[in-house]
C-alpha cells in the first residue's frame, strides 16, 4: 500500500495546514501517518510542562484517530528540536517504518525555529531512506522506492521577513474540511494558549481563514492547502509528482509558479 507521512513540529500543526491533504490521500487508498516531533509542553499558561505534555499527547492521539492516521509519538520538547544526528536517526527510523512515498512537512521558511528545524530534519531523514549505511534509531532497513517531499504553507503565508510565499500547487480540501476542523478541535487546550500567546482569537476560525485565503489564491477552490514540491535529486530517479497524480482534479498545479522556477 502507498504511504504518506505528515511530519510536523507541534500538536495541531498538521491540522492547520496538512490534514485535508492527508484525508484526500486516504480516500485514494493511501495509508496515512501522523507525527509531531515535539510534545508541545510549552503550549499552556495554566498547566505545568509535565501536565501539558500529557494533555497534548492525548489530544494529538485523538486528532490522529479522527483522521484515521497511524500515530507516531513525539521525540522532543518545545524549542528543543535541534538538528543533531540522534534526532535525525530517530526521525529517519520513522520514515523507514512507514515506507513513505510522500512526506509532508513544514515550509523551509516559517515564523519559528521549531518549524524550520523540523523541516530540515524531515528533508534529510527522507534523503537517507535508501542509504543502508545510515543507521537509524532504532535500526530499520532502508527502502528503494521514490520519496517526494512537499512543504506546507507557513503560518501567515509569508516568510520571517514578511515576503509572500506562493504555493506550487493547491489541494482542494472543501470536501474534507469538516473532518479537518473536527481533528483540530480535538486540541482543546490550545484555545486559551493561542489567544494569550499569539492573539489568534479562535484557533478554529484562524484555520478556516487560512484555508479560505489559500483557496482564494487558487482562484478555484473554497478551501485549500498549498504545497511546494522539494527538488527530486537524491530522492527519486526522475522528477515525479505523486500528490498531483493521486489527487487528480483536486490538485491544481500553479503553472505560473512552475514556469518562474524553470526560468530562474
Amino acid at each position: 500500500m502507498k504511504s504518506a507521512l505528515a511530519l510536523f513540529a507541534h500538536p495541531d500543526d498538521i491540522e492547520f495546514v496538512a490534514a485535508g491533504t492527508l484525508l484526500l490521500l486516504q480516500q485514494r487508498g493511501w495509508e496515512i501517518h501522523y507525527m509531531n516531533v515535539s510534545t508541545g509542553n510549552c503550549g499552556s499558561v495554566e498547566f505545568s510542562p509535565a501536565k501539558t505534555r500529557r494533555v497534548r499527547l492525548a489530544e494529538a492521539r485523538a486528532a490522529a484517530k479522527i483522521l484515521g492516521a497511524h500515530f507516531h509519538p513525539p521525540l522532543c520538547d518545545d524549542l528543543e528540536i535541534l538538528y543533531d544526528v540522534r534526532t535525525l536517526r530517530r526521525i529517519a527510523a520513522v520514515i523507514r517504518e512507514t515506507q513513505a512515498g510522500i512526506v509532508l512537512t513544514h515550509s523551509p521558511q516559517d515564523y519559528m525555529e521549531d518549524h524550520m528545524t523540523t523541516c530540515r530534519l524531515a528533508v534529510t531523514a527522507a534523503f537517507t531512506h535508501g542509504m543502508p549505511n545510515f543507521h537509524t534509531l532504532p535500526q530499520r532497513p532502508s527502502y528503494g522506492h521514490d520519496v517526494t517531499v512537499y512543504h506546507a504553507m507557513p503560518h501567515g503565508l509569508c516568510d520571517p521577513l514578511r515576503r509572500w510565499i506562493v504555493p506550487g500547487a493547491f489541494v482542494n480540501t472543501a470536501s474534507v474540511h469538516a473532518r479537518k476542523l473536527a481533528a483540530l478541535a480535538a486540541h482543546k487546550s490550545q484555545q486559551g494558549w493561542l489567544d494569550v500567546s499569539q492573539g489568534m482569537n479562535s484557533y478554529l476560525r484562524s484555520m478556516e481563514e487560512m484555508s479560505s485565503a489559500v483557496g482564494r489564491l487558487s482562484k478555484k477552490f473554497k478551501h485549500a492547502e498549498g504545497w511546494r514540491r522539494h527538488l527530486h535529486l537524491g530522492f527519486s530517479s526522475n522528477e515525479v509528482d505523486p500528490l498531483a497524480e493521486a489527487l487528480g482534479k483536486d490538485c491544481l498545479v500553479n503553472r505560473a509558479s512552475e514556469r518562474r522556477l524553470r526560468l530562474q
